[in-house]
């Protein structure tokens, strides 16, 4: 995909993919060398690597806003190439491949940079993935969702409960 079209998205809500198990909504956070960063109001920060992305769609008519509370100090990883995040994502309980039969979870070591592939444990296995094949991947980091009246849904279990 063309950098240039892709950095004209970024800060708007977005369809990565028209449909199928790997397609997801959310705003762009970040356009880099070969991935883009998508926040998801469902799962968080998802790592799209641009090669196995098909379409993106932003509809400039109803422009819809993501329903989440993004915190003032809201960070998450960037770096300027695709192996690069999966570098820092070394050691951290990972989901990789949305969805379909190829999604893994589990913790994530990418080994030696050179390889060509990363390992994943999950359970008693350890799975091998080759890098070519990861069309996403998304850690732990999440954030609020927002409700109708605008309270985060962490805001409104506090207020419940007193």
């Amino acid at each position: 995909m063309n950098t240039e079209m892709m950095h004209s998205l970024v800060d708007r809500v977005i369809k990565v993919d028209r449909g199928g198990p790997e397609s997801r909504i959310g705003k762009l956070l970040a356009v880099a060398e070969d991935y883009i960063t998508l926040l998801n109001a469902d799962e968080g920060i998802i790592y799209y690597n641009t090669h196995h992305i098909k379409s993106l769609t932003y509809n400039a008519k109803d422009q819809t806003e993501l329903d989440v509370d993004i915190p003032r100090k809201f960070s998450y990883i960037q770096a300027k190439d695709f192996q690069s995040v999966l570098g820092k994502l070394t050691l951290r309980w990972v989901k990789i491949n949305r969805g379909g039969p190829e999604t893994l979870e589990g913790l994530m070591n990418i080994g030696n940079p050179t390889d060509d592939f990363v390992t994943i444990v999950a359970n008693e296995e350890i799975i091998r993935v080759s890098l070519f094949h990861i069309r996403n991947i998304s850690y732990g980091v999440k954030v609020d969702k927002v409700n109708k009246d605008g309270k985060t849904k962490e805001n409104n279990k506090q207020k419940d409960s007193k």
